[in-house]
């Protein structure tokens, strides 16, 4: 104490402004000094002391002010970390995602109510399990793909993820990735936020099942009119055959090429509403051909000219149904924007993506002269329940399109303008040779 009081006293007041704040720091600096000059600096139990003892005294103070404020933002700073960490917790605690941290070999270490509630683990049962536990056996080598990128530092964003509960049952989550770093920067772990979709897909996939009810709805007029013609001519025929025996088998032969052809009617209809079991190898100008058969009646009624500008008979892999309905979308939107003696345009070529000039495919364009989409909903159309047919549309067709071109590892744009004497709507859509091609082919 006698020895070295400037140390002791500046110890109380770092004390101090840890525990109380920077204005008690003050007073003790000011108490300290007092102390000190009174009881250590010669003469003692005096406040006369030398000019090198005030200079040894003003350092002091000098010091301890300067201290104090540092160990005072110094408590604040972890204050403020400690209440962060706090809300984080709080937060990561009461959330409805899923979110867990693994180390760097895939082992659990935390386990929020979130994760108990969507995959059935206690965090008691989690922690410590590797986090495969969580994954499907076919997905093994994703998951240790996903790993390696996040030991490198990156992120990932997984949408449709299976993951499998502790009963067995398997939802779809959308999965994202992140990396965790200690002080030093190292990567030591990564964390997960999982959000179940395994409802909004389902629901996605209803409204899908709908529109194309909904699709083939809109064309049963058309069919209608397709059958009723050959069903007439069977009709006729019969009639001739039963009433003149020596050309009985030529009008047989008629009225079974019209059977025939009422068949192909109903089968184009069933490509609209079946399930697609697995891809198949496709004729694209074939495919986009049976649609505007379908649409034949209406095209009459319009009196609308359709330019067809096929580059050959260019063939992908795809779920033809599917495909047969994105057509289908886009040239029923087509008709409806135009007027009477209307312009369609249907080009089919082979083509290499824009954003990838090594991946060929085909680009199927239709255009009509319609009225347009105005600037302002052009970036809204391929969002679900958007609609500008107003209570005759149901707003999603094109999302399901869009859907459709995605699934096929596609792309598709639009131009459109909605200027009196010069509007009309271009969809361009690029569909790669083999991106549904199954595995063993």
């Amino acid at each position: 104490m006698h020895d070295a009081p400037f140390i002791i006293f500046l110890a109380a007041v770092i004390i101090t402004a840890r525990l109380f704040g920077f204005g008690p720091a003050l007073v003790c600096t000011a108490c300290s000094s007092i102390a000190i000059d009174y009881f250590f600096l010669e003469p003692r139990f005096s406040f006369f002391i030398s000019r090198d003892d005030y200079a040894r005294l003003a350092v002091f103070v000098a010091v301890s002010v300067i201290t104090a404020g540092l160990a005072r933002k110094r408590w604040q700073a972890e204050t403020r970390a400690g209440q962060t960490q706090r809300w984080m917790a709080s937060i990561v605690e009461s959330s409805d995602d899923a979110i867990l941290t693994k180390d760097k070999n895939g082992v659990i270490t935390s386990w929020n109510p979130g994760a108990e509630r969507l995959y059935g683990y206690t965090a008691a049962e989690a922690i410590g399990q590797h986090v495969s536990i969580l994954a499907p056996p076919s997905q093994s080598d994703e998951m240790a793909a996903s790993m390696r990128k996040l030991w490198q530092g990156g992120s990932l964003q997984q949408h449709g993820i299976e993951r499998i509960r502790k009963d067995g049952s398997r939802i779809l989550v959308a999965l994202s990735l992140s990396p965790v770093r200690n002080e030093r920067g190292e990567i030591i772990g990564a964390s997960s936020i999982a959000h179940d979709i395994t409802m909004q897909r389902r629901a996605e996939e209803a409204l899908r099942r709908n529109e194309k009810l909904a699709t083939a709805g809109r064309m049963a007029a058309a069919v209608a009119h397709e059958i009723n013609n050959p069903l007439e001519a069977v009709t006729n025929l019969l009639y001739l055959a039963r009433h003149q025996p020596d050309r009985a088998v030529e009008y047989l032969d008629m009225a079974d090429k019209e059977v025939h052809r009422i068949a192909e009617v109903a089968q184009q209809m069933l490509g609209f509403v079946r399930e697609p079991s697995a891809p198949a190898l496709l004729d694209v100008s074939e495919n986009i051909d049976q649609v505007l058969q379908l649409s034949l009646r209406k095209l009459s009624l319009k009196h609308i000219k359709v330019d067809k500008h096929y580059d050959g008979n260019p063939r992908i892999w795809g779920f033809v149904g599917e495909l047969r309905q994105l057509f289908s979308n886009l040239i029923i939107n087509a008709v409806d924007a135009m007027d009477t003696g209307g312009r369609l345009v249907v080009h089919v070529s082979k083509s290499r993506e824009w954003r990838n000039g090594s991946r060929p495919g085909v680009r199927v364009t239709i255009a009509d002269n319609g009225t347009g989409i105005p600037p302002r909903e052009l970036g809204r159309i391929f969002e679900p329940f958007y609609t500008t047919k107003a209570e005759f549309g149901t707003g999603l067709g094109l999302w399901v399109s869009h859907a459709i071109v995605q699934k096929h590892e596609g792309s598709i744009r639009v131009r459109s303008r909605a200027i009196p004497g010069s509007s009309g709507t271009v969809f361009s859509v690029f569909l790669p040779l083999s991106a549904g091609k199954p595995a063993n082919n």
